[in-house]
């Protein structure tokens, strides 16, 4: 395995997008040693949307020289803040600090469009989920506090089957 710190965040290409959705269903197998498991058979984000964010300059990518991309981070605006839509790394290359690079990145994205914090929706028990963004920095944010584009974002993931009581809301300054 390549030193980490040859590792490079750059931003998304269009060439991307096939290996984009390989990764995001690649990263998805860990779920399977949890009681998520059904998540490992969801289809990854679609291409059109892949390839929006990219257009947006909002999607970016974390490549290693010897393997190519490895993970990758996209956010779209919601509230006038990030909202992390994505993040995932290969299995292969966790402990890295991959996601912690690409999570730095989205932030200097944010602080560049002006976006006061980051948000995300993820597990609240899966230990590369919520307890690894508190890590990183982010807070749950209180049921309260959701606001009603949160909330509807938490009505689409019902709609695609997940459990939104095992989920939380995030967020962090930037």
């Amino acid at each position: 395995m390549s030193d980490p710190r040859a590792v490079v965040i750059r931003p998304g290409v269009a060439s991307d997008i096939d290996q984009l959705r390989t990764i995001e269903a690649g990263a998805a197998t860990r779920f399977l040693a949890t009681r998520f498991a059904a998540v490992a058979g969801d289809e990854p984000t679609p291409a059109a949307v892949l390839a929006e964010r990219i257009a947006a300059g909002r999607l970016f990518v974390a490549t290693d020289p010897e393997v190519g991309a490895i993970g990758f981070v996209m956010a779209r605006p919601v509230d006038g803040q990030g909202y992390i839509e994505e993040l995932d790394v290969l299995p292969a290359q966790a402990g890295r600090r991959i996601g912690a690079a690409l999570i730095e990145r989205i932030a200097a994205l944010a602080a560049e469009q002006g976006w006061p914090a980051l948000l995300l929706s993820t597990f609240r028990d899966v230990p590369w989920n919520a307890p690894y963004y508190r890590r990183l920095g982010f807070v749950v944010l209180e049921e309260a506090a959701l606001s009603p584009a949160l909330r509807e974002i938490r009505c689409r993931h019902i709609a695609k089957g997940l459990d939104e009581s095992a989920r939380v809301f995030m967020r962090r300054d930037v």
